[in-house]
């Protein structure tokens, strides 16, 4: 009775996760299903948020070149002089209307918009980084989804496999030929399925969120229309990848110029500009007329922009130490991708002949425990090994389209097919 006791109250949670897990598959089943990867990654390119917001940053960076080619702006004065304010002397009043023109020397506006230039590739390259980052994301969320929405299934069948052991230790039992306590045993394996069905469940509906989420999608998903784990792998391994052309070098590349630009335009604004102006002043007293013309230079005694010219530099040298950096970690990710590459390949072919061979040995087991030939502890390890042996399957599958989705990331392509 006390065992009894305790097992309720599982039976009972288990009961009512599978029944919440029910309604909720029931209330979400009329969202629709998650397109094919290539048409999500399409779709998604219009409406993720962290696409866009590289985007914008390409924008940003455009309106800035744009800005960066203007000239400077005339500037109008007008000046009266001899001028009393009690209103006498009034035909002494001298009033001049000028036009004034800075003009900028050492190069200043094609320097800038070098810089404005510069800075748009380098937005441009970090929208491609982000564009392939987005797509293996993308590709592990899919295929996380996938693994989960199996895992339900996986566990499901066990469940029904835990049921099947259950009835036949049953007849056993009442035939006389085992005892009360594996039917016991068969009950609390059959609890413990439900309970794992009911986590699987709940992980399937994380997994799916996530995905949702990351596509940029009103509507949840709720199932896929397309298998990634089950997909062949075709692709033939690329070995002689350039690691400069990996788009986190490309962006550190362009980062790195567009900074150099930024030392030329800093270094640029330590020469003086000239403003010529030119305009015409009137006398009061005859009406007559006369021209006045002018330049006025700024002496470069106390600000001569070495703060700013430094700060560029020091920012220069921070630019050139990650370029080093990331060139070294595109090598070994290299390396390692196309190791892992390979090694996922023959680990899921290596898992997929291990769970057939673990599907035979159960069935075989099963059958000799119903002639009485096995026990039941030996029926129970062998749909545990069954149970392993295709969760290692899924692991397996899962680590292959990782690895073809982070060896394409590093080749600024989109993995499985789909437009870069």
């Amino acid at each position: 009775m006390i065992a009894h006791s305790r097992r309720c109250p599982l039976l009972a949670a288990a009961s009512a996760a599978v029944i919440l897990g029910a309604l909720a598959s029931g209330r979400s089943a009329a969202a629709d299903p998650a397109p094919p990867f290539t048409e999500l990654l399409a779709q998604a390119r219009d409406r993720a948020p962290r696409l866009a917001e590289a985007e914008s940053s390409v924008r940003q960076a455009e309106g800035l070149a744009r800005q960066a080619g203007a000239r400077p702006n005339p500037e109008a004065s007008v000046e009266v002089e001899n001028f009393d304010p009690r209103g006498r002397g009034a035909d002494q009043i001298q009033t001049t209307l000028s036009l004034g023109q800075p003009i900028e020397l050492g190069g200043k506006r094609p320097a800038r918009i070098a810089a404005g230039r510069a800075a748009v590739d380098a937005a441009q390259a970090k929208l491609t980084q982000s564009r392939a980052d987005y797509a293996y994301d993308l590709a592990g969320a899919y295929a996380e989804a996938e693994v989960a929405d199996r895992r339900v299934k996986l566990a499901m069948d066990a469940l029904g496999l835990a049921q099947e052991d259950l009835r036949a230790a049953r007849a056993l039992v009442e035939a006389g030929k085992e005892a009360e306590l594996r039917s016991l045993q068969g009950q609390a394996t059959v609890t413990q399925a439900k309970a794992e069905l009911s986590s699987a469940e709940a992980d399937r509906a994380g997994a799916f969120a996530r995905l949702s989420a990351l596509a940029g999608s009103s509507a949840p998903f709720t199932s896929l229309s397309e298998s990634l784990l089950s997909r062949p792998s075709r692709q033939r391994l690329q070995t002689n990848i350039d690691p400069l052309s990996v788009p986190s070098v490309v962006a550190a590349q362009a980062e790195r110029e567009a900074v150099a630009r930024r030392v030329r335009v800093e270094k640029t604004k330590a020469i003086p500009d000239v403003t010529a102006s030119l305009g015409v002043r009137r006398f009061n007293g005859d009406g007559s007329t006369a021209l006045v013309a002018g330049v006025s230079v700024p002496i470069p005694i106390f600000d001569q922009n070495r703060g700013n010219i430094s700060a560029a530099q020091a920012e220069l040298a921070g630019a050139e130490a990650r370029l080093a950096s990331a060139r070294l970690d595109a090598e070994a990710d290299l390396r390692t991708a196309l190791f892992n590459v390979d090694a996922a390949r023959t680990r899921e072919a290596a898992a997929a002949e291990g769970e057939q061979t673990a599907s035979e040995a159960y069935r075989l087991t099963r059958i000799a425990y119903e002639s009485g030939k096995s026990s039941l502890i030996e029926l129970n390890t062998a749909r545990r090994a069954l149970a392993d042996a295709r969760t290692q399957t899924l692991e397996a599958q899962l680590a292959r389209v990782r690895a073809e989705a982070a060896l394409a990331r590093l080749q600024g392509r989109a993995p499985f097919g789909a437009a870069p």
